[in-house]
C-alpha cells in the first residue's frame, strides 16, 4: 500500500520551447538541439491538429529536425 503525504510542494513546471509551427509554409524546416524525438513528435502532432497542418521529424546526431508537410 502506498502512503499518501501531504504538504509537498508541487514542482516548477517544466521549460516550454516556441516551435515556428504558425510561420512555417510546406517544405520548411527547423532543428532543435538535443530534443528527444517522442517529445517533438508529440509536440507535431498537437500543433498540427490545432493548426491544420502536419509535420514529420527526424533524429539526427545533435537532435532533431521538424518539417512541414501538408
Amino acid at each position: 500500500m502506498m502512503k499518501i503525504s501531504k504538504g509537498i510542494p508541487i514542482p516548477n513546471s517544466k521549460i516550454r520551447r516556441e516551435y515556428p509551427y504558425e510561420q512555417m509554409e510546406i517544405g520548411d524546416s527547423f532543428h532543435v538541439e538535443g530534443a528527444s524525438l517522442p517529445v517533438i513528435c508529440n509536440s507535431n502532432w498537437r500543433y498540427g491538429k490545432k493548426l491544420g497542418m502536419k509535420f514529420i521529424a527526424a533524429k539526427d546526431d545533435k537532435g532533431v529536425r521538424v518539417w512541414r508537410t501538408v
